[in-house]
């Protein structure tokens, strides 16, 4: 398998990708916009990096042949020969669209189009390419080298060699797959979350029991590792209203309804552990 990838989105995500794909032995070239973004996304990487050096899990020299296989830029058309590209940029679909569209241009032929989305049907982003059947989705999850799934997503056209690519590269950084077959808004994972921690947070704000006795609840009650609140403090509590707000506009199922407290936390910039304030002080 050919092994030059692009991830396009040099936040969180986009690193964490570009990181577990570069220690993997993928060439990868990481794109964004800015290059204060791209200096953000790198630092991201070396402090992660460093991290697992400290504690004995890699060696300084795997560490710099890795960073050695990352380059970053904000020329778009540096995806140009890449094998594998990956999206992950913010969850809004024009903003999705506008890349898949000059990607469309820019690619190669065989070239396989995935997205990181975590809500956003796949069919929907592969609409405006003359390829849907290589466009895929590509779950990663937060953070990326420490969380071991990825959750692939079938577009109403993704053929079987796509998803069996996106599988390939999925599995060779490490990664434990679980395959969406309908490409239903919020897929499989994020429904599941969206729907506990829309539950949680009407629980918490109506004062039926606290963020701290929520948590253990599902914690001891249910064998979660994480309570919903902390996971959402974790995810970013924009990110998952943005989800929860992407599947809720698709189906109007009201379980999916973002409550009124997420919207104020949002507002109010109380976002979770990255803001320093969520349901928890951190």
């Amino acid at each position: 398998m050919a092994r030059k990838l692009a991830v396009i989105g040099a936040g969180l995500m986009g690193s964490g990708i570009a990181q577990v794909s570069a220690r993997a032995g993928w060439d990868v070239v990481l794109r964004d916009v800015t290059d204060e973004a791209l200096r953000h996304g790198t630092d991201a990487i070396e402090a992660s990096f460093a991290k697992s050096v400290s504690k004995g899990r890699l060696a300084a020299s795997d560490v710099d042949a890795a960073l050695a296989r990352i380059t970053t830029t904000t020329d778009l058309d540096a995806a140009a020969d890449a094998d594998v590209v990956v999206e992950a940029v913010f969850e809004q679909l024009d903003v999705k669209h506008e890349i898949f569209q000059a990607l469309d241009k820019l690619v190669k032929d065989d070239a396989i189009l995935a997205s990181n989305t975590s809500a956003i049907p796949i069919t929907k982003i592969a609409a405006v390419t003359r390829r849907p059947e290589r466009v895929v989705g590509v779950h990663f999850f937060s953070p990326v080298p420490v969380m071991q799934l990825c959750e692939l997503v079938r577009g109403y056209k993704t053929s079987d060699e796509t998803l069996a690519r996106a599988r390939e590269f999925a599995e060779s950084t490490g990664k434990t797959c679980i395959v969406v077959n309908r490409d239903v808004a919020g897929f499989v994972t994020t429904r599941l979350i969206s729907a506990l921690v829309v539950e949680a947070t009407k629980l918490y704000e109506s004062g039926v029991a606290s963020a701290e006795d929520i948590d253990l609840a599902c914690r001891l009650g249910f064998g979660h590792a994480m309570g919903p609140l902390a996971t959402a403090d974790l995810t970013g509590v924009d990110i998952l209203l943005h989800a929860t707000g992407n599947i809720y506009t698709e189906t109007q199922d009201e379980k999916f309804a973002p409550p009124e407290l997420m919207r104020r936390m949002v507002d109010a910039g109380d976002i979770g552990r990255k803001s320093g304030q969520g349901f928890y002080s951190h």
